[in-house]
């Protein structure tokens, strides 16, 4: 059985790569038993998505900057 300490690690790792079967299975038998580590792992899912959010709205940041700085060039 893993600690909770085991299973954060676990969990971070995941969200880079997939886990083997048996760690998997391992992960999911400790979430069932462990409130305090479900709540993490629903904490690090929306951190993931608050992340991506931030990324994708940079990139959009990004590119009305340079529509802008198009259409100034342009207007010269």
């Amino acid at each position: 059985m893993l600690n909770c300490q085991e299973a954060t690690r676990l969990m971070s790792e995941s969200q880079e790569h997939p886990l083997p079967l048996a760690t998997a299975i391992s992960l999911r038998m400790h979430l069932v038993l462990c409130s305090g580590c479900r709540n993490f792992d629903r904490q690090l899912g929306v951190l993931r998505q608050a992340t991506r959010a931030f990324a994708r709205g940079a990139d959009e940041r990004a590119r009305a900057g340079r529509e802008r700085k198009a259409d100034e060039d342009e207007g010269r």
